[in-house]
């Protein structure tokens, strides 16, 4: 009896042991990945802050901007190109929209991003743009991938439509999860005028004939969780500038926006008790399911082992099917 359930604990100890990597190195890579209806919302505030007044084309301070980030997961979309792309791919409609202290429009830009839900590289297709502008996207935008490295990332900038690289900058504590810090610092860039423009009958078309342009520089920066390569928070020190041209009369620039934004402080709480939970079903996945059924393995090895020793003591009784046969009577 106890030699068979040596057995059947060895079968079970082989069971987890090979499990283990199984679960981290299979199935952790395809079953992690981002849904695709993902839906997302995200109210960033400059203050103060100093904005054009179109009015009077001169920049003044205001009390406060508001910019409201929305990322909607368009899984009609994904399906479709999932399906021509062979793999699992996530579609995500944005727009970034800005409004003054007075609740008014100051600026909107539409994004499409195509992404692979496992990875986070982008997937090149049809509809991918920045308002309304086609692009080919390199590296990485709003998330980083799952299980961060502690290495500097390509990440792609929307106003620029360009690609550089945001530097790991160090380890720290945010809000009680270990985070990994980034800066990314885009210079002086002449950047497109917005499709959608502030004030009615003025259109990007009408201010370049007047040969003015836009300019544009941020130091960006987030702290993300690196079991998910979700940000928790965000800040951007961002500038825009309009120069040259008669739309500025005798003036060679003059401050479009400029301000430090942060996220508003509800929903860094929301996003942080959001990573938490993603962050234990990550682990699950890559830390605590594998390290478990190996050390349960390990147990089920030892008490095989124990049983196996325990079924061959000396001086034990042999099992019925390994008597010896009895001697024969000797006749005298």
């Amino acid at each position: 009896m106890r030699r068979k359930a040596s057995l059947i604990l060895l079968a079970l100890a082989v069971f987890f042991t090979a499990l283990s990597p199984l679960l981290r190195w299979y199935a952790f890579p395809r079953l992690a990945k981002i849904p695709p209806s993902q839906y997302q919302e995200m109210v960033l505030e400059a203050k103060p802050a100093t904005l054009l007044d179109y009015g009077t084309m001169r920049a003044k301070q205001v009390d406060k901007i508001t910019i409201v980030q929305t990322l909607k997961g368009n899984v009609e979309e994904a399906q479709k190109i999932g399906k021509s792309a062979g793999r699992d791919v996530v579609v995500w409609d944005s727009l970034s929209y800005v409004q003054g202290p007075d609740g008014k429009m100051v600026s909107k830009i539409p994004e499409r991003y195509i992404f692979d839900a496992h990875s986070q590289d982008p997937v090149h297709a049809t509809g991918e743009m920045v308002d309304g502008d086609p692009v080919k996207r390199q590296g990485i935008e709003f998330k980083w991938p799952f299980l961060t490295e502690k290495r500097d990332y390509e990440y792609f900038d929307a106003q620029t439509r360009t690609t550089a690289p945001i530097h790991y900058k160090g380890t720290q504590n945010f809000r009680g999860l270990d985070v990994y810090y980034f800066e990314q610092t885009i210079p002086w860039t002449k950047v497109s005028m917005p499709k959608i423009m502030p004030v009615k009958g003025i259109t990007p078309e009408a201010v370049a004939k007047t040969g003015t342009t836009r300019w544009y520089t941020t130091v960006r920066k987030f702290w993300v969780e690196p079991v998910t390569g979700a940000p928790v928070y965000g800040e951007e020190i961002h500038q825009e500038e309009l120069r040259g041209g008669t739309l500025l009369g005798d003036r060679d620039k003059v401050t479009a926006f400029s301000g430090h934004v942060k996220m508003r402080e509800d929903y860094i709480k929301y996003t942080v008790d959001l990573v938490k939970s993603q962050r234990v079903l990550v682990m699950l996945l890559t830390s605590y399911l594998p390290w478990g059924f190996l050390g349960l393995g390990a147990v089920l090895l030892t008490l095989s082992l124990v049983l196996e020793a325990r079924s061959r003591r000396p001086g034990d009784p042999a099992p019925h099917g390994d008597r010896e046969p009895a001697p024969e009577p000797v006749n005298v």
